[in-house]
């Protein structure tokens, strides 16, 4: 789904990105997403804060605790905003603590623990709720495609540049969305993912490992 000058000052030194003002080993209290994460250890956080807007804080879990290692990146999410659930057509970004299992972008791989694929014209994610390869990417070109690829992405575009597919309906239930993912900003809000800098996104991109999870919510009142 398509569509800071944030705090992330971050520099990659043996695989930790590390923000000013949190030194290594400061930890926080629980953050509001610890009673839902396990026993995972890095937690992309994305708090809405109205509309289509949201702040993103990256956190690592140390020894001593959780500590925020990327504060305040300014987010941009769903042109609906937040919702429950995920639903196919429906413009909004999904609640609550998904994977971070895989990346993909049409720039080549900036490295990380996540398996990752270089993506061109071939490249599709299948939206069609009636076909058996429904929210996966697939290959093909797009008169030989086994789907409805007016209803699916072509993932060369600009705002994939860099991106993490978010575990959103993973059992692929038609009906209940396709395509999620944590990629780079166009400037503006999103079909229902979560976008940010390219420059940010990479150094968080190097920095995940299997296990790392996104956590979405809005701002309480």
């Amino acid at each position: 789904m398509r569509r800071l000058l944030g705090s992330l000052c971050a520099a990659l030194c043996a695989s930790c990105l590390m923000v000013a003002g949190a030194p290594p080993g400061a930890a926080v209290g629980a953050p509001w997403f610890a009673p839902s994460v396990g026993n995972a250890s890095q937690v992309v956080s994305v708090v809405g804060v109205g509309g289509s807007t949201a702040k993103m804080d990256v956190y690592q879990r140390t020894a001593a605790g959780w500590q925020p290692i990327g504060v305040g990146i300014p987010t941009h999410i769903g042109s609906a905003g937040l919702a429950p659930k995920a639903k196919s057509g429906y413009p909004a970004t999904p609640m609550g603590v998904y994977s971070l299992d895989s990346a993909f972008g049409t720039a080549p791989n900036p490295g990380g623990g996540l398996p990752y694929t270089q993506v061109g014209p071939n490249h599709w994610w299948s939206g069609d709720d009636h076909s058996p390869t429904f929210n996966t990417m697939q290959v093909c070109q797009k008169a030989q495609c086994p789907f409805d690829t007016n209803a699916s992405e072509n993932l060369e575009i600009p705002q994939y540049k860099h991106a993490v597919v978010m575990g959103v309906n993973k059992a692929r239930v038609p009906g209940d969305g396709a395509a999620f993912f944590f990629h780079t900003t166009d400037g503006g809000p999103t079909a229902g993912c979560v976008a940010i800098d390219d420059d940010t996104l990479v150094q968080i991109i190097r920095w995940l490992r299997p296990g790392a999870l996104i956590a979405i919510t809005k701002q309480s009142s």
